[in-house]
């Protein structure tokens, strides 16, 4: 079946195949995704506000690759690293691939790099760019479900990729 674009924008692009819609990003940008554990085992989390929620939402550091021009043939690890910084103030040593995953594979047709950062050291504020407003956390992992139960009964979207954290399988535990 072709693919028909129904409408395009600066970030995303809405397009039609058959009787599915669906919407990808524009000019092949990716994502990257940030599982960033201390030696100390705290993982640091953020969470920013996220205009289709409506509410802030609790979240594992991540950013897109390839959304600033000069930056376009960044790879997911290079893009990890810039994020990682920019959002939790936090620099690593050694960044592992943890593998390409979807999301919502019904909605959207965009993927993300998932990565592991190792050997953290606190270079900043973080905090992410002057036009974001993120708030970095630092938590305990094995405190973590309580924390983000208490998140979710604050108000705050809980992002799915926070289940790879609560269930421990993809990293070993």
């Amino acid at each position: 079946m072709d693919e028909e674009i129904a409408w395009a924008g600066k970030w995303i692009t809405a397009k039609r195949r058959g009787k599915w819609e669906y919407v990808s990003r524009a000019r092949n940008i990716r994502a990257a995704v940030i599982v960033a554990i201390d030696d100390e085992d705290h993982v640091l989390l953020v969470d920013q506000y996220r205009v289709p929620l409506g509410k802030r939402c609790l979240e594992l550091p991540a950013g897109l690759i390839g959304d600033e021009a000069g930056r376009e043939n960044d790879s997911p690890f290079e893009a990890a690293r810039r994020e990682l910084i920019e959002e939790t103030g936090y620099d690593s040593a050694a960044i592992e691939d943890l593998g390409e995953y979807h999301s919502s594979p019904g909605l959207v047709s965009e993927s993300f790099t998932l990565v592991r950062a190792r050997g953290l050291t606190k270079v900043g504020e973080g905090g992410g760019l002057e036009d974001e407003d993120i708030i970095v956390h630092r938590v305990p992992r094995a405190g973590l479900p309580a924390f983000v139960a208490a998140k979710r009964a604050e108000g705050l979207a809980i992002d799915v990729k926070l289940l790879l954290l609560l269930s421990g399988a993809l990293l070993g535990d």
